[in-house]
């Protein structure tokens, strides 16, 4: 099997690819919503899986299929159930010694995502279950899963995994809501700083756990978007578990990375003061809020971008034009500090056929280097 896409991935990290760069796009999205509506793919891709698309295109894939490694397990004294109470729609709970919570979610008939109808955290009490269940929470890395998935899947790239959201971006984007939070904060701000530490404790064994594992790069998934999180809450709650998490994951050498997407533009000055080696789905204009120009700035000679380029070029809401030169200028300003790819995802109605014209102009870049 050839590995050159996992070699200059790895390579690429630790900066002695002499300027090449790779180009890994996420489609994982784009793939689920056509086998979720029963679609066929288009032309020579007819009948692919996800795997056999990228080997088809040639490029590499951001493989978070190695998420499944990292195995967090409760201990006896929880119990979790998920129960279907109308179409389309779930109800989980969670059952511990100091309370019961629950969260419902809807689904739709466009996408495999779901929606949460009722958050798991609304006030005090469900805070503390939440912590309960954090303490009662142990992690593995499971290496037998690991070789069995690299085996699969090293051909396209290098394996990485997105650990868990810390503190405020979790209670964010899967316990409580951006509004259920925010109330949260203003009326129990102590119960919630509770939570935060218990977390932060939890998270501490996983990470010395991923610090222990054959990860090389390792992404933190908080989805940070400064419309929702401004620069005070940034500085208040996600930096210094981000320092953490540097000092702890780089003493064994791990390439570190956070995905910012959406509006970044107020969170950028951070950029260099976070602890990170790189930045994923920093979103450019004309879809985002910054210019690549902005970006370079923000982010110098020492932090890597991964990704870079709008996703909205890639469906025919732009002339194909308008992608080369978003592409060329990418590769140009961050050549030597770059994993090109698209930010954040490649869309529902975008089309292959622009990710393989990408896969041409990188082939090219790549060939004078």
């Amino acid at each position: 099997m050839d590995h050159k896409l996992l070699k200059l991935n790895r390579d690429i990290i630790h900066r002695r690819a002499g300027g090449k760069t790779i180009w890994q796009p996420r489609i994982g999205c784009w793939y689920e919503d056509r086998v979720y509506r029963n679609e066929d793919f288009p032309g020579k891709f007819k009948g692919c899986d996800l795997k056999g698309i990228y080997e088809t295109i040639g490029c590499s894939d951001r493989l978070y299929y190695f998420n499944e490694c990292l195995e967090a397990k409760y201990d006896d004294s929880v119990k979790s159930s998920c129960v279907e109470i109308g179409h389309k729609t779930w109800e989980y709970t969670m059952e511990t010694p100091v309370g019961r919570i629950n969260q419902i979610v809807c689904g739709n008939d466009s996408n495999p995502g779901v929606m949460p109808k009722k958050w798991w955290v609304e006030n005090e009490g469900d805070l503390k279950v939440f912590a309960y269940i954090e303490e009662a929470t142990s992690f593995s890395f499971n290496m037998e899963t690991y070789n069995r998935l690299y085996k699969k899947y090293c051909h396209l790239g290098l394996p990485t995994v997105f650990i868990p959201r810390v503190n405020i971006q979790r209670m964010f984007i899967e316990l409580s809501g951006v509004v259920g939070t925010i109330y949260l904060l203003q009326d129990s701000e102590e119960a919630v700083e509770a939570y935060f530490k218990t977390l932060s404790e939890s998270q501490e064994r996983m990470l010395k756990v991923m610090a222990d594992s054959p990860i090389e790069w390792i992404n933190y998934g908080d989805n940070l978007h400064c419309k929702l999180l401004p620069p005070s809450l940034y500085k208040k709650y996600v930096l210094p578990e981000y320092e953490k998490r540097g000092d702890i994951l780089h003493k064994t050498g791990k390439f570190t990375y956070s995905h910012w997407d959406g509006e970044v533009k107020d969170l950028l000055t951070f950029a260099r003061t976070s602890f990170l080696d790189g930045i994923e789905a920093i979103t450019p204009l004309p879809q985002g809020d910054v210019t690549l120009e902005e970006v370079k700035e923000a982010l110098g000679n020492e932090i890597f971008l991964i990704d870079g380029i709008a996703s909205l070029l890639f469906n025919n809401t732009f002339p194909i034009e308008v992608l080369k030169e978003q592409t060329e200028k990418v590769l140009m300003l961050f050549e030597g500090q770059l994993i090109l790819g698209i930010s954040d995802e490649f869309p529902s109605d975008g089309t292959l056929e622009r990710i393989e014209y990408v896969n041409n102009i990188v082939n090219e870049f790549n060939s004078k280097r």
